[in-house]
């Protein structure tokens, strides 16, 4: 099959032949006909990740079909059309037990903890505990686009941060992960500000249901700009970026007992961030973290993308091929993509 390799952290990824997956007892293999580009795939190939062991394929926000199922598979066959989180459960840990498997204590991540999906197929782990089915009218590219940020989004937004009609919530930073929380906090009848350093980022979350944008190179105070829009502070407030000044800025933004969702990823020097400590104390804050998504919790993605009260679609930017995608990959962390970049193996 073809895929992208690295060989060594920060070293230029090459396209090459490598044998095909074949499924173990647990796993099928999936032919991979779209994969999401993602600045967590950017992280792992400069080393952030220390699941991550040499030589690697990255990838892990997948649509494809079955073509070859594990002696030990009973939900699926050859042939079904499936994603997966980017975290799989083992379903034998208390944290899978209890329903959580996107904090498995054994757990599978395409393009991290095993070969992802730059690559023509994938093999899947924990298959039947951790595969969703496609609803047929729901594209690959779409499906892809999910990957990590849309579901992850979904999480804090819905799960974690229990988001209800008219509150605040403030959104720090509006790339893929970003934008998604704004399109399903506005689905919830929030009311949505929106926080980015871009303009042009600015215009994309108003189109995905932010009623006030913030830019907050050009305002004096960022804080003090979210307090004054929502009169008393965010209900809910969402890290969409992960850097220590849009952390800090999500939690000191919050009215008294609200709620911090960091769902941006905090590594390197960024991991251990300042943040307003007394402010948390006497204001009886909440801080919550959002990592992935459960399988079983999908269905109520799909109900929300059937009734058309979220549009994923528009979170799409533009489609490449593998080789394409290993330029993209290193350059990722100059956030100069609009929308959610595709790679389609299928294309030369």
């Amino acid at each position: 099959m073809k895929a992208i390799k690295y060989e060594e952290f920060r070293g230029t990824p090459e396209l090459v032949r490598l044998p095909d997956p074949e499924p173990g007892g647990d796993s099928v293999v999936v032919k991979v006909r779209a994969t999401g580009l993602c600045l967590s795939d950017w992280h792992g190939w400069m080393g952030h990740d220390p699941d991550i062991q040499l030589p690697h394929v990255p990838g892990h926000e997948l649509a494809g079909d079955i073509v070859a199922t594990g002696k030990n598979i009973s939900k699926w066959k050859v042939g079904d059309r499936v994603t997966v989180p980017f975290v799989g459960g083992c379903g034998g840990c208390p944290e899978c037990h209890c329903g959580n498997h996107q904090v498995c204590d054994h757990q599978f991540q395409p393009g991290f903890t095993h070969w992802g999906s730059f690559a023509e197929y994938v093999e899947i782990h924990y298959a039947d505990i951790n595969l969703v089915r496609l609803p047929e009218e729901l594209g690959y590219d779409v499906t892809a686009s999910l990957g990590c940020r849309f579901v992850t989004s979904f999480r804090g937004v819905v799960d974690q941060g229990r988001v209800s009609p008219g509150q605040w919530v403030a959104v720090h930073g509006c790339g893929g992960i970003g934008l998604s929380a704004i399109m399903i906090a506005t689905a919830l009848g929030a009311n949505v500000i929106a926080v980015d350093i871009a303009d042009d980022k600015l215009e994309l979350a108003k189109k995905m249901g932010a009623i006030h944008t913030i830019n907050s190179r050009t305002v004096s105070d960022t804080v003090q700009a979210v307090r004054d829009l929502s009169s008393r502070g965010a209900h809910v407030s969402i890290d969409a970026l992960g850097h220590p000044e849009t952390c800090y800025n999500s939690v000191a933004n919050l009215r008294k007992r609200g709620k911090h969702i960091q769902i941006g990823l905090m590594t390197g020097d960024s991991s251990s961030p300042k943040v307003p400590m007394s402010q948390i104390v006497a204001n009886e804050l909440e801080i919550y973290g959002s990592h992935g998504i459960q399988a079983h919790r999908y269905d109520a993605i799909w109900e929300m993308i059937k009734t058309q009260k979220v549009k994923p679609e528009m979170l799409l930017g533009k489609t490449i091929s593998l080789k394409e995608a290993i330029p993209a990959l290193m350059t990722m962390d100059r956030y100069e993509n609009h929308g959610i970049t595709i790679i389609d193996p299928a294309l030369n």
